[in-house]
This record gives C-alpha cells, structure tokens and sequence, in this order.
C-alpha cells in the first residue's frame, strides 16, 4: 500500500467533498465515475462556531470515518485526487486563505477548493455551472455566476451588511409580533400563543424575559421560524407579512445579482436552498417567482432538492476536468449521494 491509495492496486478516489453548515457536516468520498464509495453527517466544523482549530480536528475525525466506512484506509493521505471544502462563512478572500492553509494541513487531498456553500448549493441544485444561488439558513447570502465566469457576491454579514431573512431574522419577528400583540402595540396574532408555547411558557413577554436572561438563548430564535411558516399558511395575517418580507428579500437578492451579471434576457436558474425553503407554501414561491419574473421573465426558480454536498463533489468533478461533470457523472453522483445515504452513512 502507498500513500496515494487506500489498499493494493486501488485508484485514488476522485473527490472528497465537504458541506460545513452551522449545525452539522457531510463529508462523502467519490469514485471517478461518480460512484458514492462512503458518505458520513457529522457534527458541524464550521470555524464560526466552533473555531478553526477545534472545526478541522473535527473534520478530520469525520472524514477518516467516511473513509474508513468506504473501506480504504482512513489515515492514507491523499484520501483523493480533489478535496473540495464548502462552508459557510467564506466571505472573504481572507476567509478562504485562511481555511485553504488549514486544509492542506489536513493533506486529505492531492488538491483543493474552498469556496462559500452558495458555490455548493447553486451546483446542486441545477446541471449548469452557472446561474444564482440564495440561501437562507439560519442567515441569508446570494451568489451570482454568469455564463462567461463574472461573479456577483454579497458580504451576507447580517444587519451590518444591510440583510435581513432566514431563519433567525423571521424567528425573530415571530417573537416581536408575538410582544407586541401582548402589549397592544400590534395586531391580534396567533404567534402570540404559539411562540411562548414552543418554550414550555404562558405568554410571550415570558420569552423576552427569557432571553434577556439568557435562559433562553438569542440564537433559539431561528426555531420559531417554522412557526411563522405555520401561523401564515392558518391565514395570519401577521405571519403572512413576515413570510411575505422574506420573499421580497430574496427576490431583492436574485434580482440584484441578475442585474449585475446583466441576465436580465436570459434563461438563469434561480436556485432556493437552505432550511427556509423545506416550508411548503405555495403562496410563498409563487411570490419569489413573480418578483424574480418581474425583472428577468425567463429565469427559472426552482428549490433544492439534492444535499449540498452534491454540489461540492461536482465542484470538485468540474475543477478536475476544467470542463463541467459528464452528465452520466452527475446522473449517478446525484443517484447515489442521497439524504438518506447521508444520515445512514
């Protein structure tokens, strides 16, 4: 056995692909034919919320699982030909030398790319190498890519950027509407019950007290959201203008990175992912498409079905062969790297 394989007359494997997200970490090792050789969810790595140090002994760990699980030998390095690291938080060119230098001490692959999950979410969730990708997590971030390369980006750094959505911003109004149906400041709201309810509590200014306390803490707000989803679909109005203020941010994110790239007159993808877009409400989308059709009539939105760890291992397929992924590549890459082979390993 040498270092550039796993056992005796094996071919070093294609891609190790990487999604770090706020709250867990797949990790999946493929096969040059887009064959998933072993797949693994683990705790998040992600340097902003555990730090870079403690994140990458995390990643180590998860990765010498999957590739245990793979059956090759999980402290052979390189573990394959591409590492491909997609996280969120890699905003800036800082950010991403930063965390490329601490990849490389990792030595998991013979190569690598470290960009920000939108580069993951916007090749997962379409066959094309281009297009734009807003995701809405327990935060909000946008990337553009034009058919030629240009690139539009945001900073996505919360209120000091100018953002406002995911799940964090709409708890959050879900609380303060909730408050102010208390207090009288606001409209009658089902909120008001199901918010303080979510907490084990009676009454919404109980929630307040909670989190002024820190017994509750701040970052729990993000849970509530799928109550305002709820809430919105019963017909509350309140909840309705919450849901319908993420939408017009989301389309205010596509729309300005369409501009940019000057896509008006095409045919982009407009890809959904991120925990926001699990809700099913038809009303919600249909508001995104009608915004976004509004200045680019022949764009296309569509959701994210697939992991984002699809979208780094075809990152990785594409930088490998400087040419997009070959679509039976991509058909049986997108075949086998399901959920359900994620969360099973």
């Amino acid at each position: 056995m040498t270092p550039e394989t796993g056992r005796p007359g094996d071919e070093l494997p294609a891609v190790l692909a990487i999604d770090v997200g706020n709250s867990k970490t797949d990790v999946a090792l493929i096969a040059a034919d887009g064959s998933v050789l072993g797949a693994v969810r683990g705790a998040t790595s992600s340097h902003q919320q555990v730090g870079v140090e403690t994140g990458f002994a995390r990643l180590e760990s998860i990765a010498r699982d999957c590739i245990s699980r793979a059956g090759r030998d999980p402290h052979a390095r390189p573990a394959a030909r591409m590492v491909v690291y997609c996280a969120a938080g890699v905003d800036f060119p800082s950010d991403e030398r930063m965390l490329a230098k601490a990849l490389r001490n990792t030595e998991l692959g013979a190569a690598d790319l470290v960009v920000n999950d939108c580069y993951g979410g916007l090749r997962a969730g379409t066959s094309r190498t281009w297009g734009v990708c807003v995701i809405s997590g327990s935060g909000i971030n946008c990337l553009g890519v034009s058919p030629d390369g240009h690139l539009a980006r945001f900073d996505a750094l919360g209120e000091i950027s100018g953002d406002w959505g995911g799940g964090g911003g709409v708890g959050m109004a879900g609380l303060a509407a909730a408050v102010r149906a208390e207090d009288g400041r606001g409209p009658a709201t089902l909120l008001a019950r199901t918010v303080p309810e979510f907490f084990g509590l009676s009454r919404p200014r109980q929630v307040t007290v909670a989190m002024y306390r820190e017994k509750i803490p701040a970052s729990h707000a993000v849970q509530l959201a799928p109550l305002v989803f709820a809430a919105a679909l019963q017909g509350d109005a309140v909840a309705r203008a919450i849901i319908d203020h993420l939408a017009d941010e989301v389309v205010a994110f596509a729309t300005a990175a369409i501009r940019r790239l000057r896509l008006q007159r095409a045919d982009t993808h407009v890809v959904l992912a991120g925990g926001m877009f699990r809700a099913d409400d038809p009303v919600f989308y249909d508001r995104i498409a009608r915004g976004v059709a509004a200045v680019a009539p022949a764009a296309v939105v569509c959701r994210m079905t697939a992991p984002p760890v699809v979208g780094a291992a075809l990152l990785g397929f594409d930088r490998l062969h400087s040419a997009p992924a070959a679509p039976e590549v991509e058909q049986r890459l997108r075949e086998q790297l399901t959920l359900e082979r994620i969360a099973g390993g």
